[in-house]
This record gives C-alpha cells, structure tokens and sequence, in this order.
C-alpha cells in the first residue's frame, strides 16, 4: 500500500504540474494582438502623395516619449475616410499644396497612455513647448486630455497643409531646448508646413481653429485647410485647428485598441 500511495501521490503531483504548464500558456495564447476589420486601410494604399509625419511614434510630442500602440510610422484609416482624404488632396495639389498628417487612428492603449501621463504630474517635460501657459492640473477640465478619443473609431485625423515643394524637415532631438508652439514660426520647432499660427497638439486657446487673434496669413491657410475638408464631409473640431473628423464614421460607437502596424490589417500579406 505505501508503493501504491507513493505512486498515486508521485502521478497527482505530474498531473497537477501539467495544469499549471498548461494554464501558463494559456495568456500568451490570448495575448496575440487584436486586428483591424476590413474596412480599415493604410492610406498609403488609397493615396501615396499625402505626407506622413506620425508624431506619436517619435519622442517629440505632449508626453515626450513614443505612445504606447505606435509600433510603425503609419497612417490607417476607414476607407471612406482615407478615400474622402485623397479627394481632398487632388484638389490641393492643383492648389500647390499637399496634405500631412500628424495622427490618424489612435489604438485605446495610446489614449490611455495620454491618460496615465496627464495623471502624472511630477512629469512636466515637455511643458515648455506643448502647454506653457496651461497647469498641468486642468488638463482634464480643460478638455485636453479625455479617456476616450474619436480617433480611436477610425474616421478621425491630426492633418495641416505644406506647400509644394515640401522642404525638408529635421528630427527632434530628445532634450533639446523647448520653444513655445505659439511663437513665431521662424522661432519654434521647424516644420514644414504652412504658418497656422501654432505648431501641431498646441495646449492654447491659440489653437482654436477661428481665435480672433489668429489673422492675414495664418487665419487663411487655416481656411484653406478648413474649406477644403469640410466640402468633402469632414467636421472640423473647433478647439483645434488640426482635428478632423469624416461623416458618417463607419464606426461611430466602437473604440479600437489594434496597434498602428502593417500586421493590423487584412490587407497586409
């Protein structure tokens, strides 16, 4: 009886190891990373000539690091919204001007990311050219940071305009001195594109898209950009002058978490 109790005991303690093998891969079976539906394509795909300048992949934005959920330096769009985007780009180039973009769809984990950081505020980094005259204290009372973002749904962008032919622009050097997003153009970050009065993710009422002190040529490329869109089906936010939405969103309730990556979407084999 003991050999027999010893062999129970001996099979028990296999078995109970094998469970825990066993529960132990299960996460990582259920870790693999959602996908995009169909209806979701790079706008590379539909339009080429767009500039791209993904922000949110680099170390100079709000937060001063890459966001979580940004894995490649991409734009991906519903496809009414990328197709709408190309419509609006054929009549710029006739203009002389070509769209870019800044953001375009926005996994969930990255808005919380945007959440965790304005939480945080001992970490002010980048204060000095994103939100010089903002407490970071108010930044959720003052509408800059929300839990949830229509970017997430797919059909929304962070765009400007540059004008033909594209300079080229620099990279922003982690630690750099910061310089206020509503100085002079010639003053703050470089970009390549036109003079809308503050540079993109501005923390200012500066921003707002027809601020009256906003006037002569940075008031009308922000018509230019504005005018453009919006007889095409895009809802500009008013707070800021970047911030498009295209309507009707193919997804107006769903929030997404997919990450910004070729490997996101159907179409990527």
């Amino acid at each position: 009886m003991t050999r027999l109790s010893s062999a129970v005991r001996g099979l028990v303690t296999a078995f109970a190891a094998l469970l825990a093998v066993t529960a132990a891969t299960v996460p990582a079976r259920a870790a693999t990373e959602p996908q995009a539906p169909p209806d979701f394509v790079a706008l590379r795909t539909v339009d080429a000539t767009i500039m791209q300048e993904m922000r949110y992949l680099t170390p100079h934005n709000f937060v001063g690091k890459r966001i979580d959920g940004y894995l490649q330096p991409l734009c991906i769009l519903t496809r009414p919204a990328a197709e709408a985007l190309h419509e609006a780009q054929q009549k710029l180039l006739r203009e002389g001007y070509t769209l870019k973009v800044y953001d375009c769809y926005r996994p969930q984990r990255a808005v919380d990311h945007f959440v965790r950081w304005a939480k945080d505020l001992d970490d002010q980094a980048m204060k000095g050219e994103f939100y010089p005259n903002v407490d970071k204290t108010r930044l959720f009372e003052d509408g800059y940071i929300a839990e949830r973002s229509g970017h997430s749904r797919g059909s929304t962008m962070d765009l400007t305009l540059v004008k033909l032919p594209a300079k080229p622009t620099r990279p922003y050097a982690p630690g750099e001195p910061l310089v206020p997003c509503y100085a002079p153009k010639g003053q703050r970050f470089p970009d390549n594109s036109v003079d809308m009065g503050t540079g993109y993710d501005c923390f200012d009422t500066l921003s707002h898209t027809v601020d009256p002190r906003i006037q002569c040529e940075q008031r009308a490329n922000r018509l230019r950009l504005k005018s453009t869109l919006e007889g095409l089906g895009f809802v500009n936010l008013a707070e800021e002058w970047w911030h498009y939405t295209y309507k009707p969103e193919t997804f107006p309730d769903t929030y997404f978490d997919f990450p910004v990556s070729a490997k996101s979407l159907a179409d990527s084999d």
